[in-house]
């Protein structure tokens, strides 16, 4: 049994051999997959079998596929968006703990974030960025 289980494993390194494998893109895919089988089993309709179906399939083509070059750049694309989105999170989470304390407001000209503290009336905020001066009541 030990025998079957060792030539087995050299016929799969052997296999893996010149493939891409696993990154933080396909384990992420597999997470998809793996939630959107969970809710197959709620959710019983033909587009959940459908997406389900795609993600696995679009995970395991990444995994056994021999395009290094092209594989990287996915990878690379989907590390930037989860560390945009990331970076999201964490202002969203720094405002909402911050809520009774500060006020936030958007500068009208460049879209920046200004917070300013709260119950202190009508006051006219300097934009850090780009020195625009605007009203607002906190």
């Amino acid at each position: 049994m030990k025998d079957f289980f060792s030539r087995l494993n050299d016929s799969v390194r052997k296999f893996m051999t010149g493939r891409y494998g696993t990154d933080e893109y396909a384990k992420f895919l597999l997470t998809v997959t793996l939630v959107l089988c969970i809710l197959t089993l709620f959710i019983r309709n033909w587009v959940m079998y459908l997406l389900t179906a795609l993600a696995f399939a679009w995970s395991y083509y990444r995994i056994l596929s021999k395009d290094f070059e092209r594989r990287r750049e996915e990878n690379e694309r989907f590390r930037a968006l989860e560390s945009r989105f990331g970076r999201w999170c964490r202002v969203q989470k720094r405002k909402f703990d911050g809520r009774r304390e500060y006020r936030f407001f958007k500068c009208p000209n460049c879209g920046q974030q200004v917070r300013v503290p709260r119950d202190k009336g009508r006051i006219r905020i300097t934009c850090p960025k780009c020195h625009t001066q605007f009203d607002r009541t906190t």
